[in-house]
């Protein structure tokens, strides 16, 4: 990706005024003597000074981060004259990604590229039937949500101003950084994700879908009991495993349950110093919870069964204060289960708590991964027969990006895991059991993270395995035995 920077300078006719005025004044300085009321005529002519003047460029502003509001996210921000990004009438009607070529709708007529400066790096062009903020110029950065032909949002800087076409100006355009937008300000927030905009893919039947959002709206079976702002999905009350060769589990098996999340996009940003941002954070946080029942016979196997029941997508909008920020959560659900030896199993957990992941980037010590949870469980049934180990994983695999790069990717996989070991007697059946539950959180930071404008990483950088476990219930003598 190109990195731009842009310059602040002072507009070509806010320095023509400031000449004018200096000369006005020394005119009517010379002639106050001999005509006291010239300079009340001066005065009264000259230009007033404008009220809308622009910040000082190197007045570092805190940007404030929220949720784009309805119907303005694809609203195009611009980086004007005095180096700071503007909110703009400009919108994106089409974009295709093959020639990287956009077509920008917006009211009066658009800037020709003769109009436009071949090398500006942040002016907006002017032509003599338009104003500059009516047409895209060469040197514009588009920060776009969510349009035709970018359904990942577009962030682009226009190269070159095309031609005119019924639906707007067609536009040249090659990839660039927040950076070129966002420059020396600043910017933190966390921002729900709205449950009611994530599209869920069942991959199995009987995957049920509840969710609960603001305004007491509440959709789907259990939408009564999913608290505000949290989507839930059930898998239905008897998943089969699958019987093949090597299969852990015999077909009479099957997990059910449910997962919950209340998912928030993290969002910072420090350009304090414009060579490069100081800081910069994107990560996923919230709340989890879900329940789900193991039962049925394990036998030995060499590799595990994995189940993916639902798939799961949104592009929630932040608004960084005139600029839309896209960001990509995809999540797929999945079940999976592993075994060795021939074990009896009927077990099931609640788990709760909350976690974080993300990348955390700053000058001095470049980009490191961020992975934490506090996630528990609790036994609500436990039952254990014969010898042997069988563990069960309903986890979920999450990435999160900007604008279509993926910039995370995590495992967040809370699991049971139990195991007995037994000594048949003339008498009985004898020995221990136990049953444990577990997180474990593993994933990697992407390249394309360089999206914010700092330096690219050649590799990809592990968030570190993040593993707890826990003892649920355990046993010794006849083996098999209920908790309550």
């Amino acid at each position: 990706m190109l990195e731009v920077f842009h310059v602040p300078k002072v507009p070509a006719k806010h320095a023509l005024l400031a000449a004018l005025a200096t000369v006005s004044l020394l005119l009517t300085g010379c002639s106050s003597e001999s005509s006291p009321s010239s300079s009340a005529a001066a005065a009264a002519d000259a230009p007033e000074p404008s009220s809308s003047a622009a910040p000082s460029p190197s007045a570092s502003r805190q940007l404030p981060v929220a949720e784009a509001p309805h119907g303005g996210s694809t609203a195009v921000a611009r980086v004007k004259e005095n180096g700071k990004a503007e909110k703009s009438p400009l919108k994106v009607a089409s974009y295709d990604r093959s020639s990287r070529r956009a077509v920008i709708s917006g009211a009066g007529k658009p800037a020709s590229s003769a109009s436009a400066p071949a090398a500006s790096a942040s002016a907006p062009a002017a032509s003599a039937s338009a104003p500059a903020d009516a047409a895209p110029a060469v040197g514009d950065v588009i920060a776009s949500g969510p349009a035709p032909g970018a359904p990942d949002g577009l962030l682009a800087k226009v190269t070159d101003v095309a031609k005119q076409t019924p639906k707007g100006t067609e536009v040249k355009t090659e990839p660039t950084t927040l950076g070129a937008l966002l420059g020396d300000d600043k910017a933190e927030g966390t921002v729900p994700v709205d449950p009611a905009t994530v599209d869920v893919e069942p991959l199995v039947k009987g995957v049920k879908v509840s969710w609960a959002k603001n305004g007491n709206i509440r959709v789907g079976p259990q939408g009564g009991k999913v608290p505000l702002g949290s989507l839930r999905l059930d898998v239905g009350a008897d998943l089969p495993l699958p019987v093949a060769e090597g299969s852990p589990v015999s077909g009479g098996a099957s997990v059910a349950g449910y997962v919950q999340l209340a998912p928030q996009v993290e969002f910072s940003y420090d350009g304090s110093s414009m060579l490069r941002p100081d800081s910069a954070f994107l990560g996923l946080s919230g709340d989890w919870a879900s329940q789900w029942e193991l039962k049925g016979n394990a036998t030995a196997s060499a590799k595990p069964v994995r189940i993916p029941f639902a798939k799961l997508h949104a592009d929630p909008v932040i608004q960084v204060g005139p600029v839309p920020v896209v960001v990509n959560l995809d999540l797929t659900a999945y079940i999976e289960v592993t075994a060795e030896g021939r074990i009896s199993v009927e077990v099931k957990q609640d788990v709760k708590g909350a976690f974080r992941l993300g990348g955390s980037y700053t000058k001095a010590g470049g980009w490191k991964a961020v992975s934490t949870s506090d996630i528990t469980g609790t036994p609500v049934q436990a039952k254990m027969t014969a010898a042997g180990e069988v563990k069960a994983t309903l986890g979920t695999e999450a990435s999160v990006g900007l604008y279509g790069a993926v910039g995370v990717t995590a495992n967040l996989a809370p699991y049971i895991r139990g195991e007995a070991q037994a000594t048949a007697t003339p008498e009985s059946l004898v020995g221990s059991w136990k049953v444990a539950g577990g997180v474990d959180l593993t994933g990697w930071l992407q390249l394309q993270l360089s999206v914010f404008g700092t330096p690219i990483f050649e590799h990809r950088i592990p968030l570190g395995a993040l593993h707890r476990e826990w003892t649920l219930a355990q046993g010794e003598g006849g083996v098999g035995r209920d908790t309550p």
